[in-house]
């Protein structure tokens, strides 16, 4: 059975709740005082009988800070249930309440037909995330995956995959994927991504941010392809304050909030890209079609199967696939030792995106190279993974 709290001083909005529920929403409604905004959601829950509620609804005529707060605060400790804003629409709202994990903000004039389509979407919501937590008698926290995006040299379009399978993951689970810039000296995700941030990674891992996932969440950008951001440093000097163990400790806090964490590293094996290693649960190495590439490569893989650091989830990316390039696939797989899983062919497309700062994914373009990106970004889709587990490392022509 559905329910409903909701948190307001505006009687006429109240009785627009209620009428909403009572139109089709099987469910109770109670009502709070704004004071509740100030004990967090354990003190909120504990006044609640039976069932615990689905949805929360905040406002018109509650302290926007204290919602967010709220809001906030709910969305790492109760998943599971949606939260509602009442509020009039601003850019800076909008960004606000996504950074907060509101699910969706409503017209404070909005009629109760309305408000019952909204709701009952919220209710759905909470229960597909209460179906993907632990039950009461598992003791491990489900934890997200965490995929290094690695290529053993610059110029393949690293961070242009990276952004791409970001985005691409953000449709198929909004608002429940983080990229983040480990190339901390020339990290181009910002760009790529046309953001400009606020903080950046240094800050995340050197303040506040580096022993309290609440205020993380904060540091991160919002990105519109559903996705968070989590940028370089935009001075170069910067990368020096970034430790392994920092890195570590990241990983591990975005992996307990998010369901993907895509990391693109910077070119090579350095030491952020070993710590990274470690926690990965998968691995998508980008290769061009040239031979420094893919001898790189094959060389980075001996090493990191001599220090057991390459994850199981492994996934080869040949990039600017070409005909004419006086190689072919499998002459790539032969020299580095495993099967090309996917194949991005040359696009003139790819690049203009990229300089665009809009995605290929995002802008929806038909093109060969967005193909070959999707096929990627399935490789991570729950659902395909079990239909396709023998199937991932099948031989793949250039089309």
């Amino acid at each position: 059975m559905s329910r409903f709290i909701i948190i307001t001083p505006a009687a006429d909005f109240e009785r627009r709740v209620r009428e909403a529920v009572a139109g089709g929403l099987r469910g109770t409604v109670q009502t709070l005082p704004e004071s509740a905004l100030n004990g967090g959601p354990h003190d909120l829950l504990r006044q609640q009988t039976g069932e615990p509620p689905e949805v929360i609804i905040l406002g018109p005529g509650v302290s926007t800070d204290e919602a967010l707060k709220l809001a906030t605060i709910t969305d790492l400790q109760f998943p599971e249930i949606s939260v509602i804003l009442a509020a009039d629409l601003s850019p800076d709202l909008v960004l606000s309440a996504m950074r907060a994990g509101i699910r969706d903000i409503v017209s404070p004039l909005a009629d109760s037909e309305t408000i019952r389509i909204l709701l009952e979407r919220a209710c759905l919501s909470s229960a597909g995330r209460r179906r993907g937590l632990p039950s009461q008698g598992e003791s491990e926290h489900e934890t997200g995956r965490i995929i290094a995006v690695m290529s053993p040299k610059g110029g393949v379009g690293k961070t242009t995959v990276a952004t791409n399978l970001a985005v691409g993951l953000g449709k198929v689970d909004p608002m429940n994927v983080v990229v983040v810039d480990l190339d901390l000296q020339f990290g181009d995700v910002a760009s790529g991504l046309l953001l400009d941030p606020e903080h950046t990674l240094v800050d995340a891992v050197t303040g506040a941010a580096a022993n309290d996932a609440m205020v993380l969440k904060a540091f991160l950008t919002v990105h519109p392809g559903g996705i968070y951001a989590l940028c370089a440093p935009k001075n170069p000097q910067e990368a020096d304050l970034v430790t392994g163990d920092q890195i570590r400790r990241l990983l591990a806090q975005l992996a307990s909030g998010f369901k993907y964490v895509v990391v693109d590293t910077a070119p090579g094996l350095g030491e952020l890209a070993l710590a990274t290693l470690e926690y990965a649960t998968d691995v998508v190495w980008v290769v061009g079609m040239d031979i420094p590439s893919i001898r790189g490569l094959r060389t980075g893989l001996g090493i990191l199967n001599e220090l057991r650091l390459v994850p199981q989830g492994r996934h080869v990316v040949l990039n600017f696939a070409n005909r004419c390039a006086g190689i072919n696939i499998q002459d790539v797989e032969a020299t580095i030792g495993v099967p090309v899983d996917v194949v991005i062919p040359h696009s003139a497309t790819l690049p203009f995106s990229t300089n665009r700062g809009i995605p290929l994914l995002q802008d929806g373009a038909r093109d060969a190279a967005a193909r070959g990106l999707k096929k990627l970004v399935q490789r991570f889709d729950p659902e395909w993974g079990v239909k396709a587990h023998r199937q991932l490392h099948r031989r793949v022509v250039v089309s």
